[in-house]
């Protein structure tokens, strides 16, 4: 390739330079190593890198690492009180040979199907040299960050919508009838966000006490899971009257002082909204989902029973080179399923 300044005249390099200029050309990958550059082309050593839409789900539910490796189902037993009402154990003591009544125990078990998960990654010495022509990208290290990227995005997609096609391994916006959990349609019916300050006070004064009576007074809840885009509503202020306090602050309040719990948390989440769950939610098209549970394992839980692992690079010839990772996780599973709900509009 002629090089030319300004003028259009001929710029001869040295044999230095025509040899730095011919190596950096030479950069090939379909990819896009590739690139034209000039002798006054700077390649920067700083790399931008995609960036994806990332949130813990151990923030949500309660994730279990490390329990039961190798596994091909879970096994998790829940007993029962089996007791008849408590007078009758009153007894007549002026009664011959009179029977005590009996208290029992039952257990049954709910078995979850391990998931098992695998992706390799290659590269040749000529990727390796290709790559190391840019003197500021690392291959084997770009592939590795993507295989472990792939990893913790499919987990937290997993956590909340789900493993799509397969009904064993069901995320917290799945839960539904068929597990037992409570799908409230009637409570919310707007995003909160939006309500006005009376509807605002008799949300307030009616979510909690729909959850007690969904549990029969058993437990109180600990999180409040709201779509993405009502919870970026909720700076708002609470009234328009009273314009000081903001309805978050205001929901904080209410939830923290009647479950008596400082550490009660609203959370937001992209998988709650219609335009991210439409096509996997298993009860309808697209659906505003919001969850309050008690963030307890014995309550609700996904299990990662064999967590992200790598393994050696091997080569067959000393040109190829490949390893493999790999792990096991399971869906989330609701063991007291009405100590969860679902609202939906």
């Amino acid at each position: 390739m002629k090089l030319t300044n300004s003028k259009g005249e001929e710029i001869r390099l040295t044999p230095r330079e025509q040899r730095v200029a011919d190596i950096n050309q030479r950069m090939v990958n379909a990819l896009g190593y590739e690139i034209n550059i000039t002798t006054l082309t700077t390649i920067m050593k700083k790399i931008t890198e995609q960036k994806f839409f990332e949130i813990a789900p151990a923030d949500y539910v309660p994730v279990r690492v490390g329990e039961g490796a190798w596994s091909t189902n879970l096994v998790t037993y829940r007993s029962f009180a089996m007791a008849d009402d408590f007078a009758t154990g009153i007894l007549n003591t002026g009664g011959n040979s009179a029977r005590l009544a009996n208290a029992d125990a039952a257990v049954d078990s709910i078995p979850v199907k391990v998931q098992n998960w695998a992706k390799g990654i290659g590269w040749s010495l000529f990727d390796l040299e290709f790559a190391a022509k840019s003197g500021n990208w690392d291959l084997v290290t770009a592939k590795e960050h993507a295989r472990k990227k792939n990893w913790d995005l499919g987990i937290q997609k997993v956590a909340f919508l789900g493993l799509q096609g397969d009904t064993s391994s069901l995320g917290l916006f799945q839960q539904g009838a068929s597990t037992g959990v409570t799908i409230n349609t009637s409570l919310i019916t707007a995003p909160i966000s939006q309500l006005s300050v009376s509807n605002l006070k008799t949300f307030c004064a009616s979510v909690l006490n729909v959850y007690r009576a969904n549990c029969n007074r058993t437990a109180w809840p600990t999180h409040f899971i709201l779509p993405e885009s009502d919870y970026l509503g909720l700076a708002s202020p609470a009234s328009s009257d009273f314009p000081i306090r903001s309805t978050l602050s205001l929901l904080e309040e209410t939830f923290q002082v009647m479950t008596k719990r400082k550490d009660f948390k609203i959370l937001p989440c992209a998988y709650g909204d219609a335009a991210y769950n439409s096509s996997v939610i298993n009860v309808g098209t697209g659906k505003q989902v919001y969850a309050l549970l008690n963030y307890d394992e014995e309550s609700l839980r996904m299990d990662i029973p064999v967590d992200y692992t790598s393994t050696l690079a091997n080569s067959l010839d000393n040109f190829t080179f490949q390893n493999a990772a790999y792990g096991q996780f399971t869906g989330v599973v609701c063991y007291r399923p009405l100590e969860t709900m679902l609202f939906q509009y």
